[in-house]
């Protein structure tokens, strides 16, 4: 198994973030900083996306607002939901420019104000709900509910076939030139085996042997949790449905190579899940992680 990161910088602080004393000191730090992040998920950048722009809060803290990450290396950093203003990008945009470390602030910051915006009432009786210990839940003010911020469960799956070559297919929204490894949510009452399962034989009409856990991405579009499997198939026959996906086949790493140079084939961005599985699997490291 490949881990998707070695642990995280990040320290959520989930004690001392329960105190709205603590949390207002923490706001007032001189080294304290804010990400900017806007309701269609677009956060501040500098340096043409290469950096986020991390700047001091300058106004009164507002525990309904203003949402606290962590802190990284002692330095607390909040986020908020803002107007665009300046130079912005969004994860699919800018976030293989990004660090590990900046790419995960911006991660959380994105999760949080989705989050956020959507449970602004409660799902119970419909009655508006409040912010507590720094953005991490929301209560009720009728009925008392705790509410926490949700994460839909997602598989992605790199498939080989026989003959070692990886099984890409074409969604119908996507450009005619882009392609990536297979990916579905998981449905209620079903385990992540299942869904695997199910996803590729309805999406593909392929029956998968050798399941394996790879690794895993938090990816905030909107709310998901990509879980990573290798598989293998047992014949190279594939029939996509027509609806989600209208083309899809196995390909072999010197076709992907040479489509990928000559432009005929665009993979998923480099900082995502798809794109290490895709790589790890031209670098014949896919099916040797276990």
């Amino acid at each position: 198994m490949r881990s998707w990161a070695a642990g995280s910088a990040l320290d959520r602080q989930p004690l001392h973030r329960q105190s709205p004393e603590w949390l207002a000191r923490l706001w007032e730090q001189e080294n304290a900083r804010l990400l900017k992040v806007t309701e269609t998920g677009e956060f501040y950048t500098c340096d043409s996306g290469h950096r986020l722009r991390l700047p001091r809060p300058f106004v009164a803290f507002d525990p309904q607002r203003h949402y606290l990450l962590g802190t990284v290396a002692e330095v607390p950093v909040f986020t908020v939901l803002s107007l665009p203003e300046g130079e912005t990008g969004s994860l699919r945009s800018v976030g293989h420019q990004l660090d590990e470390q900046e790419r995960e602030l911006a991660t959380v910051a994105v999760s949080l104000i989705n989050w956020h915006r959507q449970a602004a009432h409660c799902p119970i009786c419909g009655a508006p709900t409040t912010v507590l210990h720094g953005g991490s839940s929301r209560r009720c003010t009728r009925c008392g509910e705790q509410l926490f911020p949700r994460t839909d469960p997602a598989v992605i799956v790199a498939v080989v076939d026989p003959e070692d070559r990886l099984l890409l297919a074409r969604q119908a929204s996507w450009p005619e030139d882009r392609a990536s490894i297979l990916a579905g949510f998981v449905e209620a009452g079903e385990s992540l085996e299942q869904a695997v399962h199910r996803e590729i034989l309805e999406e593909a009409d392929v029956e998968l042997t050798d399941l394996r856990y790879w690794g895993s991405q938090p990816w905030p579009v909107p709310r998901s949790l990509m879980l990573g499997f290798t598989a293998r198939s047992a014949s190279s026959e594939v029939t996509v449905d027509g609806d989600e996906l209208v083309t899809g086949r196995f390909w072999s790493r010197q076709e992907v190579q040479q489509a990928v140079v000559d432009g005929s084939l665009v993979l998923p961005m480099s900082s995502s899940i798809a794109s290490r599985m895709i790589r790890a699997w031209l670098d014949g490291r896919l099916l040797g992680d276990g």
